[in-house]
């Protein structure tokens, strides 16, 4: 990392009429990493640093921004992503998305950054997502401090680093892969890998995304990485060795860990709002909060498989059939019209009539997860959901969908031993298919009630413990943050 030729910033800035040092965040359009980038912003405004949080126009004029009372500590402004009208469904496809957000967003971000040149405090650092290599570019064509923000784990990123350098060749013919010079990584089976390298040819323009976080990854200033230094040690470790990393999470409202950033206890920007007249479905917090609140201690099962995966009907329907089996009570998140359509038939109105379950559009999981009732999170193993079950003390019944997903799944139970995956049948063609009703009432029961479950829930409390302990005054990624901010002082 360059951390030299940038002393004539702080200078500047110490000569100016405010001599608050001034970060745009930049983070990648979707929510999983809006919502990390908007964390650490509000971790660094706590400590005398001003953010601005540039999102996209399209992003700034889809949703309802906080009102006074609950406004953000960061300032609000935005780039382009060059579909100001319609974002990501906009384009023709994700290779015409990418390559246009490159182009205009370059283009706006050197426009937003001359405009607060501008003012009586100008940027001095872009902090942008690992997705967005191209803004380092930005960054060094106006002689400011550079900062890449990882949202996926070390063991995930470190992956794709070897195959960026060519380390790991592909197609990979045999397996289990021994990562020996990896260290604390376990052997990997196909299923293990990131689905990019597990179906090689998948996805082509994310596979490329992935890759190009380390274009210029060496010649960065900072690069940061949303975990914890305890829950990935050895891997950081190892991975510091040639890519040196700063752990900073996890980047969760402040409320729910150390509650030392004052009136932090939502992430603040919702592209998923709540619907609460929507057909039978409902989404308002006070239901959800009240429903879980007249439940016992971990008797419940949260379903959610986050923003973006899209389940086939069959699916669908095993994981309701085995829902209506258990015992347990649960709340599950059904986000569309198109999913609830896939449900069978006349399952809303039953389970309603039970009272068993709750089907909701949307939740707060930050807010469901740290319920008392909460006893397992079956979830497709997205990192901010991982985190989020980490940092809560959740066990996870691990559903994984694609990209990084299958790994967060293979470290969740063979690594940090708090949860278990369910076996996938894949079909003739290598490609992950489903998992039937049977196999997710077996893992249920293993989990909620199992001596096994009771295992997975003690390793749970205890991450939960590191994950505090981490983010708290003086603890491991405290310290990384410091040593950030330090380059302004």
């Amino acid at each position: 990392m360059r951390r030299r030729g940038i002393a004539h910033i702080m200078e500047r800035k110490k000569s100016s009429c405010d001599s608050k040092a001034h970060v745009l965040a930049i983070p990648y359009p979707t929510q999983g990493h809006i919502n990390p980038m908007l964390q650490f912003s509000k971790r660094l405004v706590s400590k005398r640093i001003k953010v601005t949080l540039a999102i996209t126009k399209f992003i700034s004029n889809s949703i309802n921004l906080p009102t006074e009372s609950d406004k953000l500590p960061v300032e609000i402004d935005t780039i382009s992503d060059g579909f100001d009208e319609g974002g990501f469904l906009q384009a023709k496809n994700v290779e015409d998305y990418l390559e246009t957000l490159e182009i205009q967003g370059k283009k706006t971000l050197v426009e937003l950054i001359k405009k607060h040149q501008e003012t009586t405090n100008p940027i001095d650092c872009i902090l942008y997502d690992s997705f967005l290599p191209w803004c380092f570019d930005v960054a060094k064509q106006f002689g400011l401090i550079s900062a890449s923000f990882f949202t996926q784990p070390c063991a995930v990123n470190y992956v794709y680093y070897y195959i960026y350098k060519g380390f790991i060749k592909l197609p990979i013919s045999s397996y289990p892969l021994s990562l020996n010079n990896i260290q604390g990584l376990p052997l990997l089976h196909r299923l293990d890998m990131p689905s990019f390298v597990a179906f090689e040819g998948s996805f082509p323009a994310y596979f490329e995304l992935v890759l190009n976080q380390f274009l210029n990854a060496e010649k960065a200033d900072f690069l940061l990485v949303n975990s914890f230094y305890k829950l990935e040690e050895q891997v950081v470790d190892s991975m510091s060795k040639v890519c040196p990393i700063l752990p900073i999470g996890p980047t969760l409202p402040s409320f729910y860990l150390d509650k030392r950033v004052e009136n932090d206890k939502d992430y603040g920007l919702n592209l998923f709002g709540s619907s609460p007249n929507d057909a039978s479905i409902i989404s308002t917090r006070t239901t959800i909060t009240n429903w879980l609140n007249n439940k016992p201690k971990s008797s419940v099962i949260y379903v959610s498989f986050g923003s973006l995966a899209c389940l086939q009907e069959k699916q669908i329907q095993e994981i309701a059939l085995a829902l209506k089996e258990t015992k347990y009570y649960f709340i599950w998140v059904v986000r569309t019209l198109e999913e609830e359509s896939k449900l069978p038939k006349d399952f809303v109105q039953e389970i309603i009539k039970s009272q068993k379950g709750l089907l909701v559009r949307w939740s707060c999981q930050i807010e469901v997860l740290s319920n008392d009732s909460i006893g397992c999170f079956l979830s497709h193993c997205g990192w901010n959901s991982s985190i989020e079950a980490l940092s809560f003390g959740v066990p996870i019944i691990g559903m994984p969908q694609w990209s990084d997903q299958l790994m967060n799944a293979k470290l969740i139970e063979d690594v940090w031993k708090v949860g278990i995956r369910l076996k996938l049948v894949v079909d003739d063609d290598g490609e992950l298919g489903f998992v039937c009703r049977e196999e997710i009432e077996d893992c249920i029961k293993q989990v909620m009630e199992g001596e096994k479950g009771k295992e997975m829930k003690r390793n749970a409390l205890k991450w939960k413990d590191l994950a505090k302990e981490a983010i708290s005054e003086g603890g491991t990624s405290d310290r990384s943050i410091d040593e950030f901010i330090s380059i302004f002082k």
